[in-house]
This record gives structure tokens, C-alpha cells and sequence, in this order.
């Protein structure tokens, strides 16, 4: 097997994974400083400062527009990596990022915290382009054997991604009045790099065979990408896509809602997939601080504690990229939902009573470790490949934007509500994520197929048993113009 999957993987993480955890991450540090701008700025400009509730708003929505762009992004993703091609779509990626870069890098000089909205706006259009791009291309890129293992290192370079941002805004690196806007405008160089360096490689061979025709482009795709051995069973099995597929066009969403081929597909991609912010992990770094300071952590060290909580991020995906292959993703999610539904439930119990017992609050930190632990092994690394192996060639692209918009709105409500829910609920909240860990684990056990080492058309066999249950003959593929691919039951 050639390397040149893996240098692949690694250039698609730059742009795509990495590029996105340290959007997410760089904005936390300089919180203080911005709104010290925007309040300096505004009495420059007007004469008086704005209210601290006026501050905390516009602050607000510096945070929360970046979903908003992320949005668009998501939407834009399936229309450009069907019409220019997965390459194409990642490397226009790059371009809001580096005006999102250059807007806030001068915003300061230029006196405008409008260029910050914009900027992150701007960021937000190139994470949910680029991300989503960077599932789909990874995972159509990898051979059948390596396809979970290629597509995990979305996850690595997300995590990585978010441990730079939080290293990059220490105050011994960015994190300093003086240095906040070049922290911001760090989003650039992995796109310059990325810009630079993704030409070189080739494009899907999937979509090279299936989509553009190119029978003789995806053989010198794949053996780029693979190597020069015998791989032509691989190849016979994207033949036998595209005959299944036959002339149909890409599918949009609503094609996804309605078409009952793919029912269980799209349910599966919607509870598993496009629900992970109801995981809760948002939620446990934010209880994460609270926690260590009343461990006896002094609080000018929890951002060091809070790198700790990185690296285990990253140390668990680079795990999950050894075990999907062997495990299973099946067993990996069923198991690991289990281990955090229990690790937040006992979380909420040890949040309850931190002031009671001296010990508790440690058990509270070991807890937090256990949970990032099982999520980095489980949904983060194993929900980057499923969305592509669930969903043949026709529809998959349709099913990363829905996943992409979903992850997006879900992002920008919990932002909104977020507050009122922990004011409300306390600790007691973590019940909230906690039942739908717990749903989920039943669900992938009892309903969800395994689709490791399987082709995409095996996996499709295997939901139609329960798309068409009960019946001895089942319709594979159906298409807008009533034509129909009949296949079997095995």
C-alpha cells in the first residue's frame, strides 16, 4: 500500500479538520480584550461607551455568527463538490479563510470590530465547507480496508486543531493585549498551506469513475493514491455502484426525506450523526473549569489543565484510528455511548455534592477524563466515516449538507440557550445529554448495521432489509423518473 493516502489524509487535515478546531478555539482567549475594543472603539467613535449588556451582545454575536457561516458553508458544500469536484470545492475553501484572516488581523489597525463579524463570518463559510468536504473526499479516497482508519483523521486534526488554538492563546504565546489580532489572523497559514500543497494530489477516484466518467482518471487516481498493486476489485466494486446508479443525477435533501431506499440511512445519519451536540461535550468543558478550581487547582492554572483535556482529546482519536478497523464501528459507538451516558450520569451526582465530601471534586475531574476519553474513541472519530459508507454515491453529498446544516443550527441554538439551561437546571442538566447517549447506544446495538470491510452496495444491502422489511424482493435505488434497480434479499 502507498503512502499517498496518508500524505493525502494529512494535507486534507490541514485545511479541513485542523482549520476548523482552531477557528473554534482561537476566539475563547482574547474574549476580554475584543470587548475592550469594541468599547474603545465605540467611544471614539460616539463620544460614549456602550452598556455592558450592549457588550456582552455584540460579543455574543462574534461568537455565534460563525455558525451562521458555517451554514452557508454546509449548504454550499454538496452543490460545489458535485460541480467542480471534491478537490476544487476544498481548495475554495481556502478563500474565505483568508479573508476571514485579513479582516480580523487589520480589524484593530483599521479601528473596526464590524471586521471581526465579518471575519468570523467568513471563517464560519470556510469551516462548514471545508469540513464536510474533508469527510467525503477522505473517506471516497481510502481503499475498503483503510476507508474508517483515513476518515478518523478528521477527528485527530479537528482535536489538534482545538489543542493549537488553546496553546496559541496562552499568555506566554498570543494571548496578551498587544497580540490579539495576529492570534486571530493565525487561521491563514494552514489555508496558505493548504492552498499550496492539495494541487498536487489527485481528486476521488470515486467521483472521477461515478460522477465524471473517467474510467482511466480514477486508475491513475488510485494508483497514485494507493499504489501500483492489483487493485482491481476495488475498482469493480465503484462499477458496480455506478451501473447501480445508472445516469441518476445528484440528490438534494428533500430527496433524502422522501426516498424510501435510503429511510434508515437518513434516520441513522440523523440520530447518530447530525445530533452530536447533544452528546454534551460542550457542556462538560464548561462545567471542566468550575470542577478543577474546586479541586485546589489554582485558577491560573486551568488553562494548562484545559491543554490536558486536548491532548487526552487528541491521544483517544489517534486510538479510535487503531481500533475502528478491528472493533468495528458499531461496537465502538454502542460502547462508548454507554461509558459516557454512565459518566455523565454519575457527573451529575458529583457535581451535586461537591461541597459535601473533600473528595468528591477529584472523582468529578476523573469523570470529565472518562468522558472525553470515550468520546474521542467513539463518536468523534467513528461519525467521520459513517455519513460516507452509509450512503452511495448519488446521495452522499445531499447527506452531508443536511448533516453539516444540522451540526450548524444545533451549534447556534445550544449557544443561545445554553445559559438558560444551566441557570435553570444546574448540574441536573447533564440529564438532558445523558438520555440521548443512552438512546443512542440502544439504538446503534439494535438497529444499526456494521459496516466495516463492507462496499458501499453490501452496506445498501444491508439497510434495505430494513427499508423494505418483510418483503422478498427489494427496490435498491429509486429514481426521480421511476426507473428501478431490483435486487435479491441474500
Amino acid at each position: 500500500m502507498s503512502y499517498g493516502v496518508f500524505l493525502q489524509a494529512f494535507v486534507l487535515g490541514i485545511g479541513g479538520g485542523f482549520q476548523y478546531g482552531l477557528q473554534i478555539s482561537v476566539i475563547n482567549s482574547p474574549a476580554e480584550y475584543i470587548k475592550s475594543f469594541i468599547r474603545e472603539t465605540c467611544l471614539r467613535r460616539y463620544g460614549s461607551s456602550p452598556s455592558e449588556e450592549m457588550i456582552t451582545l455584540m460579543w455574543s454575536f462574534i461568537v455565534s455568527i460563525y455558525s451562521i457561516g458555517g451554514l452557508l458553508g454546509a449548504l454550499s458544500a454538496g452543490y460545489l463538490s458535485v460541480r467542480f469536484g471534491r478537490k476544487k470545492a476544498m481548495l475554495f475553501a481556502d478563500i474565505p479563510s483568508l479573508l476571514s484572516a485579513a479582516l480580523m488581523g487589520f480589524s484593530q489597525l483599521c479601528g473596526s470590530f464590524e471586521m471581526i463579524i465579518a471575519g468570523r463570518l467568513f471563517a464560519g463559510v470556510c469551516g462548514g465547507l471545508a469540513l464536510n468536504i474533508h469527510f467525503m473526499y477522505a473517506g471516497e479516497c481510502a481503499p475498503r480496508k483503510l476507508r474508517g482508519l483515513v476518515a478518523v483523521t478528521a477527528s485527530t486534526a479537528i482535536a489538534i486543531g482545538k489543542f493549537v488554538g488553546f496553546a496559541l492563546g496562552l499568555r506566554e504565546v498570543l494571548g496578551v493585549e498587544a497580540l490579539w489580532p495576529i492570534l486571530l489572523a493565525a487561521t491563514a497559514l494552514p489555508a496558505l498551506i493548504h492552498l499550496l500543497t492539495l494541487p498536487f494530489f489527485p481528486d476521488s477516484p470515486r467521483y472521477l469513475l461515478i460522477d465524471k466518467k473517467d474510467k482511466e482518471g480514477c486508475i491513475k487516481a488510485v494508483k497514485w493514491l494507493w499504489g501500483d498493486g492489483d487493485h482491481t476489485a476495488e475498482i469493480d466494486d465503484m462499477m458496480a455502484e455506478q451501473e447501480a446508479i445508472r445516469e441518476e443525477k445528484a440528490k438534494s435533501m428533500c430527496d433524502l426525506f422522501r426516498d424510501r431506499p435510503v429511510r434508515w440511512q437518513f434516520i441513522t445519519l440523523f440520530l447518530v450523526c447530525s445530533c452530536m451536540q447533544l452528546i454534551g461535550f460542550n457542556v462538560v468543558y464548561f462545567y471542566a473549569y468550575s470542577v478543577f478550581i474546586n479541586a485546589g487547582i489554582p485558577p491560573a492554572q486551568t488553562h494548562y489543565v484545559s491543554l490536558g483535556l486536548g491532548i487526552t482529546e487528541i491521544l483517544t482519536t489517534l486510538m479510535c484510528i487503531f481500533l475502528i478497523e478491528r472493533a468495528g464501528r458499531k461496537t465502538l459507538l454502542w460502547k462508548t455511548y454507554t461509558v459516557m451516558a454512565l459518566a455523565l450520569g454519575l457527573l451529575t451526582v458529583t457535581l451535586s455534592l461537591q461541597d459535601s465530601f473533600s473528595w468528591v471534586p477529584y472523582c468529578s475531574v476523573a469523570l470529565i477524563f472518562i468522558f472525553i476519553m470515550a468520546y474521542g474513541m467513539g463518536p468523534a472519530g467513528v461519525l467521520c466515516s459513517l455519513p460516507t459508507e452509509i450512503f452511495i454515491q448519488s446521495y452522499r453529498p445531499a447527506a452531508f449538507v443536511f448533516h453539516g446544516t444540522m451540526n450548524c443550527i444545533q451549534l447556534f441554538i445550544l449557544g443561545l440557550l445554553f445559559p438558560f439551561i444551566v441557570e435553570g437546571l444546574g448540574s441536573f442538566c447533564f440529564i438532558i445529554f445523558l438520555t440521548y447517549c443512552l438512546s443512542m447506544a440502544i439504538f446503534v446495538f439494535l438497529v444499526m448495521p456494521e459496516t466495516a470491510g463492507k462496499t458501499m452496495l453490501q452496506v445498501m444491502e444491508e439497510f434495505n432489509r430494513l427499508n423494505y422489511r418483510g418483503k422478498k424482493k427489494q427496490t435498491t435505488l429509486e429514481q426521480s423518473n421511476c426507473s428501478v434497480v431490483t435486487v435479491t434479499r441474500l
